[in-house]
């Protein structure tokens, strides 16, 4: 993929000499380009375009994630579990059981119904551990403090997707647009304005990302140089080494650990990555000229990547739990003493503490897969991609003229509908990307497609699973990055001819603009604000949005 220039780039386009051959004298680049490289001018102005671009971004996102985060004040959605779950977690150590319809009590201040009963939860506590910094700071009385934690990790997500995207396409300027896309799609920022685990998930899952793209250039550099001492020592490579220190491999073992933590459904990045970096592997292999390049990825590097990876991966799952061991109160915490089924034969030295532990988590497993409750809301998998059932997270009807839209009757709902302009041309693009990786090859779009492999397929198992549009969030920057990517080649370079150059930039600023234009547009219906019944129906672009 080209450099684009309107990111590192200093200098403004070589001018042609006057006495080139006509079809050489075609002027290139633009005026804008020009201006940028002088602008850019210094190594100074280097940097801070290099870290302001990513910020300015990253600002963005703070305001349309932390306006009026309180509210509605209301339990939205899934903050009827993890909220009081947080809360109840933070004062025992483990989830508690609440009284039935504890909602409205707890939206008006009265937090503490809780008892000391452990409550069955499917999802691992981290999420909810995050979740419980921002109450213990701003209290569960203030609806603010149950949804601060998720918005923070919303706000830090765009920022990291702008900094892989600098350091995957080596452009500053498709770094900042992958921000600014994320930082003011619709999906995205929902999922950080209600306290749900799934925008937590999502940020464990990127920081695993990112340490596997550094991992890449840490192993092709160091492979490089091993290979080139052995030349110059006399001696033959034949298989390679077997790299045992592999800190960003370690990294990411440790995120997808803790996304594994927040919901199971982080396993799968582990899986997916560490296939992907065995073919890395192998194929950094080939390219120094090792003979034996796929023996080598498989059998001395495979195994070492195994047991850097799955200890540190297990280590920080079962160190999320600690408040489950060292609290007598977790749900099944004292299952196989009280019911008198501790294990018996070859496995009767296992602590019943072990068993206990096991116990619960196939039982969540069980609990999981076979989920088909009916909602009104639940999406199959296979419409994901093209946003044909977005989550209604909230809904409120006032028809007393009090409701603020203006109306008699007024509606302010919260749905997790994504920017259709961002959404259906990422879609696109993966389609394409799926294309040009079968035909060019090219690494940056394989690393990409595998967070789609990590983060969308295994959804396909679970078609007929109680499941939801919203769970996208999860590979959401993927989609980002792939559209980013087409949005790169779609700019082209500085050396372009002048008229396809300026044709280029036309084209990507106006649908840049249209983006923006799409997210003004569905502000309310992201953030609930009252709007009349004539204004909400305009927003159901699909029959289904309903």
């Amino acid at each position: 993929m080209g450099r684009v220039s309107l990111t590192t780039d200093s200098e403004p386009p070589t001018p042609v000499p006057e006495d080139a051959p006509a079809h050489v004298r075609e002027p290139v680049g633009s005026r804008l380009d020009a201006w940028w490289g002088r602008l850019l001018s210094t190594p100074g102005r280097q940097s801070a375009w290099r870290w302001g671009g990513p910020l300015a971004v990253t600002l963005l996102a703070a305001i349309l994630r932390l306006w009026n985060l309180g509210d509605p004040h209301s339990l939205v959605f899934d903050e009827t579990f993890y909220v009081k779950d947080a809360w109840s977690l933070l004062h025992l150590g483990y989830e508690g059981s609440w009284p039935a319809n504890a909602d409205t009590a707890f939206n008006a201040g009265d937090v503490n119904q809780f008892t000391n009963v452990g409550s069955y939860v499917v999802h691992p506590p981290l999420g909810k551990w995050i979740m419980a910094l921002g109450l213990s700071v701003f209290g569960a009385e203030n609806s603010f403090g149950w949804r601060i934690s998720v918005a923070v990790c919303g706000i830090l997500a765009v920022l990291l997707i702008a900094m892989i995207g600098t350091k995957l396409f080596k452009s500053t300027l498709l770094g900042t647009i992958a921000g600014f896309l994320f930082a003011i799609d619709g999906h995205a920022i929902v999922m950080a304005r209600i306290g749900i685990l799934d925008g937590i998930l999502m940020l464990f899952m990127l920081l695993g990302f990112g340490a596997m793209l550094l991992d890449r250039e840490w192993h092709a550099r160091r492979l490089a140089a091993w290979v080139d001492r052995r030349e110059r020592e006399g001696l033959t490579a034949s298989w390679g080494p077997t790299f045992w220190w592999r800190p960003w491999l370690m990294a990411a073992a440790l995120a997808f650990g803790l996304a594994s933590a927040v919901k199971w459904s982080g396993l799968y990045f582990l899986v997916a990555f560490a296939v992907y970096s065995l073919l890395v592997d192998a194929l950094a292999r080939r390219r120094v000229g090792l003979p034996f390049w796929i023996s080598a990825a498989i059998l001395k590097q495979g195994p070492a990547t195994f047991l850097v990876m799955v200890p540190l991966f297990l280590a920080s799952y079962l160190a999320t739990w600690v408040g489950w061991f060292t609290t007598a109160g977790g749900y099944y915490r004292t299952w196989a003493q009280t019911s008198g089924t501790e294990w018996t034969g070859s496995l009767s030295w296992v602590p019943l503490t072990i068993q206990n532990f096991w116990h619960f988590q196939v039982s969540v497993y069980n609990f999981n897969v076979n989920e088909h409750s009916p909602h009104p809301y639940a999406a199959n998998p296979f419409t994901w991609l093209f946003m044909i059932r977005p989550t209604q997270m909230y809904v409120n009807t006032t028809t007393d003229g009090t409701g603020g839209c203006g109306e008699q009757t007024c509606y302010a709902n919260i749905t997790s509908v994504g920017n259709a302009a961002i959404w259906w041309a990422a879609t696109a693009a993966l389609f394409y990307l799926v294309y040009r990786l079968i035909r060019k090859r090219e690494w940056q779009v394989g690393l990409i497609l595998m967070g789609m492999v990590a983060g969308y397929l295994p959804w396909l198992m679970y078609a007929n699973r109680t499941i939801f549009q919203f769970y996208t969030i999860a590979f959401e920057p993927y989609m980002i990055l792939g559209l980013t990517f087409v949005i790169g080649l779609a700019l082209g370079a500085r050396t372009d001819a002048r008229r396809k150059r300026v044709l280029a930039l036309w084209v990507v600023g106006a649908y840049l603009l249209l983006t923006v234009a799409v997210s003004v547009f569905f502000w309310p219906v992201w953030t609930a604000q009252p709007i009349p019944g004539w204004l909400l129906t305009l927003h159901y672009w699909l029959p289904s949005w309903r």
